[in-house]
């Protein structure tokens, strides 16, 4: 029978730990300087860049 290996889980939850931190940290500083944050980090609505709107009508952006 195998055992468990306790270090490897304990070193996954803390990385997942520090993960959540350094996200949370990410959401604060966006917040702090005026962007609404999405899922990804992102801004919910980007529609202000030109690559958003090309996207959106299904043209490709022009250099």
């Amino acid at each position: 029978m195998v055992t468990p290996n306790y270090g490897y889980e304990k070193r996954q939850k803390e990385l997942a730990k520090k993960r959540k931190k350094e996200d949370k940290l990410k959401e604060k500083a966006q917040r702090k300087l005026g962007g609404p944050v999405g899922e990804e980090g992102a801004p919910e609505e980007g529609g202000d860049t030109p690559e958003a709107d090309a996207s959106a009508t299904g043209d490709t952006p022009q250099p």
